[in-house]
């Protein structure tokens, strides 16, 4: 689930190189064929050389699938920028379109070899979210309800990620689980890659006893903070416990939000009596779930039409707008899919 957990900054061509290849090798871990390997090569291509031709402070997130939480192996490519914005996306993916050196060029194609592919832009940036399945299938009825967004980036300088994340969705039940390694780096990576191990084998508790099992499973770590939220989709109910900095909170349907309340202490350290709090989780209504590297004050108001769109473009433009830089961060989005 944790996918490759790093950024990369897009500014000049040897730049897009080094993100081809991070591609290319986690395309090979994965087991694709050469020429669906190709593919991701010449979409991560395309959408690096459009940041270092027309955007401003490009960057790119690469992200590992699984069936767990995807419901596909592949991968996910975010391509991030400031500006200056698509003017028209309909028209700049038109076979045979050239945007005349504008940002844009290449969309047709990209949205061609892709699985799933989507841009939102304003004046002031520009997301795009290209998925790449290891396997082309056939579009099938009886997706899941929800669907699964993510990014999860290291703290600069360091070359792990000491957040974790993961998630099962299963029989109106969603489960998400979030893990901050105390401090940074390997000590911290090690943390929280054994919370995701052992809540494998728990995730079918209810969320205050995966807390206090994690906790005593981590006593000899660095330790984490986590939070663990259980949907019961067809009550429309979310059950959540948290301890220490994770942030959680549903974007209801009708406007405004509820946040989500997370106590304080470490887990493998410190813990009071854990607390396990209900909040209503209707039809229609967003998650997000992030670590501490993100700021807590964002807000979605001054991006309209963002809320519609996939929640990997969600938790893309909150990573770019309102992450702290020096920290990891991880941010977690869902929501319904369109049309189930």
């Amino acid at each position: 689930m944790s996918g490759v957990g790093s950024g990369f900054p897009v500014q000049d061509p040897t730049q897009v190189s080094v993100v081809r290849r991070a591609a290319q090798q986690a395309a090979m871990q994965l087991g694709f064929g050469e020429a669906r390997a190709g593919e991701v090569a010449l979409i991560v291509t395309e959408l690096g050389t459009n940041l270092v031709k027309h955007a401003r402070q490009g960057e790119m997130l690469l992200r590992v699938l699984d069936d767990e939480a995807d419901g596909e192996t592949g991968i996910e490519v975010l391509a991030l920028d400031r500006g200056p914005g698509i003017a028209d996306v309909a028209v700049s993916r038109i076979d045979g379109y050239s945007t005349s050196g504008t940002l844009g060029q290449g969309l047709g194609a990209i949205g061609r070899l892709s699985d799933f592919f989507q841009v939102y832009t304003q004046p002031t940036g520009t997301a795009i979210v290209a998925r790449i399945a290891r396997e082309r299938r056939p579009a099938v009825a009886g997706k899941p309800r929800l669907e699964i967004g993510a990014v999860r980036v290291n703290a600069v300088g360091e070359a792990v990620c000491g957040d974790e994340w993961t998630a099962r969705l299963r029989n109106e039940r969603l489960v998400v689980m979030i893990a901050d390694g105390l401090g940074h780096g390997l000590a911290a990576h090690d943390a929280a890659r054994r919370a995701v191990t052992e809540f494998a084998a728990i995730h079918e508790q209810d969320p205050g006893t995966i807390i206090g099992d994690l906790h005593a499973a981590l006593r000899s770590s660095r330790g984490a903070a986590l939070a663990v939220l259980a949907a019961d989709l067809e009550r429309g109910i979310a059950r959540y416990c948290g301890l220490g900095n994770i942030s959680g909170l549903v974007m209801m349907p009708g406007g405004g939000r509820q946040n989500m309340v997370s106590q304080n202490g470490t887990a493998g350290h410190s813990a009071g009596r854990i607390h396990e709090f209900q909040y209503p989780f209707p039809r229609d209504a967003v998650l997000v779930m992030h670590s501490d590297g993100l700021v807590s004050h964002w807000d979605l108001a001054g991006y309209p039409g963002l809320r519609t769109r996939h929640p990997s473009l969600i938790a893309g433009v909150l990573y770019r707008d309102f992450s702290r830089r020096r920290d990891d961060v991880t941010i977690v989005v869902v929501k319904e899919r369109p049309g189930v």
